[in-house]
Formats: structure tokens, C-alpha cells, sequence
């Protein structure tokens, strides 16, 4: 080899030397840079031929160490890790809200019952009837404070959508001008990739996919595409669409995420924007926190209701017949928006105790009407003609003409029962502790038979005759006949004794043996400031499974919604801390490719500095051979 072959080898290996330290430091300076992609030196051999000595070295280019594998597996990982953490984050606001043991809706029911108690032990006393409604207004006030918090919680959640959304947006706009930069460089650098470039189009990437989860496509001119959804292109090419928050047709107050194509809205399916804060933040606006509105609102209502009907089976401090003391508030009812017939849809509460606390989608498909229960799909079946009424759940749904197919309406029967719950009366005397009517015994009768109080059969409404007046005769000790009942019983009626004894909407219960002639009279409750009975109802109510199909009380019922939130919270906080572990696990295994090592950087340099050194040796002693040969001339 000539002195000017090795001249040419030795500046190749400088030259290649000088890339590989200058990859290095770069390596080095970056090291901490989010998204950087540990950059190597390629080289090769210069040769002349079959068997002739090589010619140095050629720098074909610098390369990033990527696995496309193991980043794949990361996005998805920190993906699921924002989802969860997001997740997690919103449920325990609501968590936090119901679980309260000092205060909130548990607690002063707990205290209401407790005052209605008092009142039953001094059904006259103003100031034990002022008690009794003062907790029933803390009762109230706990419901709507309750309400609203969750409607805080519904508004900050629409907010961090609409923010997310943005997010979306940008990250997209960003990703489709690196697109175009990529793009041009390849094209003017025969092929070469841009590797700064690069790395911030996958952070960006990395940062679109922790808002939502998207799915990416390489293609030949270096642009990558990117897609949402169920595949609505985000990304393509240098061109960024965009994502848009719209209002749910079907559920008033819910929004939607939709996509903007050309100026033009198109309706995404909501459970396809997968993973990430902005799946988060619609599984949980759409599932839990509705949810929650729901069951709270079904508490509310069924003390509204019972309450309500229990005090209208009484009789008040004035003698009157009780009123409502608390506003229940009716099934809310919405129509689609893309509706195109007609039709009204109606629908009122029937049976608390029957209601599950879910909402409801009427369709009508041309032929056939059927409801909808959304929390689990069942399908209730309505008929094929209208107008139509059933009751389904305790919720009477009632249907006029005029439905086209396709149609449909949503109903949620205890979505307004905690925020429209309020107390109707302020006056301590129209709290109705006494029974409209009372039984006694004539107190000439000369037998041993005995009669109860009598008590107000239920449901709702009264009975028009109850507080008529009723009597019972005895024509044996075995036979009785009645009179002023309605409608009226004719003849001898059998005895036994402690059966029930029903007419004109009250039961009562004969004991003993009565003796021939002896009366007992059932009729209105004249003075009936001592009376308690209906009262000791009232604060029974506490105890009763009035809720759930008779299964359940009222804090029973309250206390499945705080169990169930408190569930699903910590739930969330194991897999929430078990897929950040599968992050930092993923992030490991990506980086040992990807992420720049210090060490063995350090040890690159020394490295790549005696290879220059060696070169530059080299070199020098081509220039000595060099000078030589001129000195030999």
C-alpha cells in the first residue's frame, strides 16, 4: 500500500473516529432528554476489489437503537397506566363524597328517625314536632349537597374532556408538521432518517396515546399515519384532522366526543376512544358518575316517597288528613334529538320499592315498542300498538301515536329525586303522628273482647270512607254483623279471635270472647293530640325493608351505593398500582435498548479516542513515508 493509500485510510478513520465521538457526546448530553433515542455510528469497509487491501472506512450513517417492538408495548402499557390512574382519580372524588361517616345523607337520616322516635314518645309537643322537621331539612340539605357535588364532579369531567380534547388536537396538528419535515429530509438526504426528528414525532406520539389510545401506520415516505377510535384517520401525512365535543342526542347534560371531518361532525361510538385520560374520563362520565346521580337519587326518593305516604296516612295536629312533607321529584324523560315523529312518552314513579336506580331507552323499530334497561341490556318487551302504559321496575312508562321506527326516548326515574328534593311545609302541626281513625269498645259490653287501635291499610290512596263510622255487633260469641261499612256487609260475619278485621280501607283485631250485644266502633279520630301510631309508623320506617323489592331499608340502600363505590375505588387503586409497575417493567426493557447508558458512553469515548488517536498516528507516519520519498528524488 502507497503512502497516500494509507493517508486516505488513516483521515477515513479519523473522520469516522470524530463521528463516533461526536454520536457520543451527543449521546451524553441528551441523556436525560424525555423521548431521546441512544444514537449509534454505521460503518463500513472501503475496498478496491477481490483481494486487494481495504481502503479505510466509509460512515454510512447514524442510527437510532429503536425497537419497534418494545416501544409498542410500552405506549400500550402507559396507555392503561393513564386510563387507570385517570380512572382512579375521578372515582375517588366520588368515593370520598358518599363514604363520609360524620356527615352526609347516613348520618342525618340516622338523626331524623331518631327525632321521629322523640315525637312518638310526645306527639303533642311543638318543639319535638319543630325537631323532627329541622332533621328532615338536614336530610334535604344533605341530598342536594350531595347532588351537587356530584354535579361539580360532572362539570369538571365535561372540562378535562374538553381539555383533553384540545390536547388531542394539538398533539395532532404537531405530529402532521413533523410529518412534512420528515418527509423532505428522507427525500433530500437519499434515504438518510432524521433522527432528532424522529424522536419528536414518537414523543409526541407517546403523549396522543396517553390522552387516547391510537393505533399508527409507517409509511414509505417516512410519515407515519395515525388513527382513533374505530379507525377515524387522525394523522395523514402532513394533513391532522380533529376531534370535537358534541352533546349526546339521547342523554341531556352528557357530552360526546365526535369527529371533524371537513367541517363535518360524524358520531363516534363512544366505547371505541379506548385507554388513556380522555377513555377514562368518558367511561367514568358515562358509567360511574351516572350512576351515582342514579342510586343517590334512588335513596332520595324512596324517603321522599315513604315519608310522604306515611304522613298522608295520618292525621295532624289540626285533625286534618297529613299532606306530602317532602317534593319527589317525577321521572325525567328525553327525546332523541334525531327523532322524526311525533310521539309523547310519559312516565311516573308507582312502586319505590321495585325501582333499581337504573335509566331506561324506549325504541320503537317499526313494529315493535320495547324498554331498555341500560344498566344490564334487559329487554322488556311493550306491545306492538299505541298509545300504550306498563308498568316496568315500578315506573309506569306511557306511550302516545306517532313513533316513527328508529325512534327513542330516553327515561331516568330517580336522576332529580336528590337535587329537586325539598321540605313542602315549615308548620310543626301538619306533621300527622296520630291514625285517622280509632277503634273502642262500647263500655257497656259485658264480655272479655278487646279491640286494637286499628291500624291505616296501605297503599295510597286513602280509602274515601276511613274515618266513617263503622260498628261491630255481636249477635254470639262467635258471630258479629256490621254496619256502615262500604260497601256493605250483609248478615252474620264469623269470629275468631286476633284475626284481622278489614272495612273501609283499616284493620283491626278483636281478642277475647265478647258476650251477645256487646259493640265496638271504628270512626274518626276525634282529639287526637296523644295519638302516637302513626307516628311510631313514621319512625319505623327506619327498619322497614321498604327498598331493593322489600329487601332492604333505607340506609341499607344507601349503604349498597357507598359499598359499591368503595368496591370499584379499590379496585382501581390495586390495578391502577399494578399496570404502573407493568410501565416502569416496560420502560426498563424499552430503555436497554433505546435509553442512554453513562457508563457505557464513558467507556465509547476512550474508546473512539484511541481509534482517532490511532488514525491520526497513522497518518502522521504516511506524511513521514511521504516526506521521505520526496527527499529520496
Amino acid at each position: 500500500m502507497g503512502s497516500n493509500n494509507i493517508f486516505a485510510a488513516s483521515l477515513s478513520g479519523l473522520n469516522a473516529a470524530m463521528y463516533e465521538l461526536n454520536t457520543t457526546q451527543n449521546n451524553i448530553a441528551n441523556a436525560n432528554t424525555p423521548g431521546y433515542t441512544r444514537e449509534q455510528v454505521n460503518l463500513s469497509p472501503v475496498t478496491a476489489g477481490a483481494g486487494t487491501v481495504g481502503q479505510g472506512v466509509n460512515v454510512v450513517g447514524v442510527q437510532r437503537m429503536y425497537d419497534q417492538f418494545l416501544t409498542t408495548q410500552l405506549l400500550q402499557q402507559q396507555n392503561q397506566a393513564s386510563y387507570q390512574n385517570t380512572y382512579l382519580s375521578s372515582m375517588t372524588q366520588i368515593n370520598n363524597l358518599l363514604s363520609s361517616s360524620s356527615s352526609g345523607v347516613s348520618t342525618t337520616m340516622q338523626n331524623f328517625f331518631s327525632a321521629a322516635n322523640s315525637m312518638a314518645n310526645n306527639p303533642s309537643s311543638i318543639p319535638a314536632r319543630q325537631t323532627v322537621l329541622g332533621n328532615a331539612q338536614s336530610v334535604v340539605d344533605s341530598f342536594q349537597s350531595a347532588s351537587q357535588t356530584l354535579s361539580s364532579i360532572s362539570s369538571g369531567v365535561a372540562q378535562q374532556i374538553s381539555g383533553s380534547v384540545q390536547q388531542i388536537n394539538t398533539y395532532a396538528t404537531q405530529i402532521a408538521a413533523l410529518n412534512s419535515n420528515i418527509a423532505a429530509s428522507v427525500a433530500a438526504n437519499n434515504g438518510q432518517q432524521p433522527n432528532a426528528l424522529l424522536d419528536q414525532r414518537d414523543q409526541l406520539i407517546s403523549k396522543l396515546n396517553q390522552q387516547v389510545g391510537v393505533t399508527t401506520q409507517q409509511q414509505p415516505d417516512g410519515t407515519v399515519s395515525v388513527f382513533v377510535g374505530s379507525g377515524q384517520p387522525l394523522v395523514i401525512g402532513n394533513q391532522a384532522m380533529s376531534l370535537q365535543m358534541t352533546q349526546d342526542p339521547t342523554t341531556p347534560g352528557q357530552m360526546n366526543v365526535s369527529y371533524l371531518d371537513n367541517g363535518k361532525i360524524i358520531p363516534i361510538q363512544q366505547n371505541s376512544l379506548q385507554g388513556g385520560n380522555l377513555g377514562a374520563y368518558l367511561s367514568f362520565q358515562n358509567n360511574e358518575l351516572q350512576s351515582a346521580k342514579n342510586q343517590l337519587g334512588l335513596v332520595a326518593l324512596g324517603f321522599a316517597t315513604n315519608l310522604n305516604q306515611q304522613n298522608q296516612m295520618g292525621l295532624d295536629l289540626n285533625g286534618a288528613l297529613g299532606a306530602p312533607l317532602l317534593n319527589a321529584a317525577p321521572p325525567a324523560v328525553s327525546a332523541n334529538e334525531n327523532n322524526t315523529g311525533t310521539a309523547s312518552v310519559t312516565a311516573t314513579n308507582t312502586d319505590v320499592s321495585a325501582m333499581t336506580g337504573s335509566n331506561y331507552q324506549l325504541k320503537y323499530d317499526g313494529t315493535n315498542y320495547t324498554l331498555t334497561r341500560l344498566s344490564d341490556n334487559t329487554v322488556t318487551n311493550l306491545g306492538t300498538s299505541a298509545p300504550l302504559s306498563q308498568i316496568v321496575d315500578g315506573v309506569n312508562v306511557s306511550v302516545s301515536t306517532g313513533m316513527h321506527a328508529g325512534d327513542s326516548f330516553l327515561i331516568q326515574p330517580t336522576v332529580n329525586a336528590a337535587s329537586a328534593i325539598s321540605l313542602l311545609t315549615t308548620d310543626p302541626t301538619k306533621l300527622a303522628a296520630a291514625a285517622p281513625m280509632i277503634a273502642s269498645a262500647a263500655s257497656t259490653n259485658t264480655g272479655t273482647g278487646t279491640i286494637t287501635p286499628g291500624t291505616v291499610n296501605t297503599p295510597l290512596p286513602l280509602n274515601a270512607n276511613l274515618q266513617a263510622t263503622v260498628t261491630i255487633t255481636f249477635t254470639s260469641s262467635t258471630t258479629y254483623t256490621v254496619s256502615g261499612a262500604v260497601p256493605a256487609v250483609a248478615g252474620n260475619q264469623p269470629y275468631t279471635p286476633g284475626q284481622n278485621i278489614s272495612y273501609n280501607g283499616w284493620t283491626t283485631q278483636i281478642s277475647g270472647t265478647p258476650a251477645t250485644g256487646d259493640k265496638f266502633t271504628v270512626s274518626s279520630n276525634v282529639g287526637a293530640a296523644g295519638d302516637n301510631r302513626n307516628a311510631l309508623l313514621m319512625a319505623n320506617l327506619q327498619t322497614q325493608n321498604i327498598m331493593g323489592n322489600s329487601t332492604t331499608t333505607l340506609q341499607g340502600q344507601y349503604a349498597q351505593l357507598v359499598s359499591s363505590v368503595g368496591s370499584r375505588t379499590n379496585s382501581l387503586t390495586v390495578t391502577s398500582t399494578a399496570q404502573n409497575t407493568m410501565v416502569t417493567q416496560a420502560l426498563a426493557a424499552q430503555q436497554s435498548v433505546s435509553g442512554v447508558n453513562l457508563d457505557e458512553e464513558a467507556a465509547n469515548l476512550l474508546q473512539y479516542q484511541r481509534a482517532y488517536q490511532a488514525s491520526a498516528k497513522a497518518m502522521q507516519i504516511a506524511n513521514t513515508m511521504f516526506d521521505a520519498l520526496i527527499t529520496l528524488r
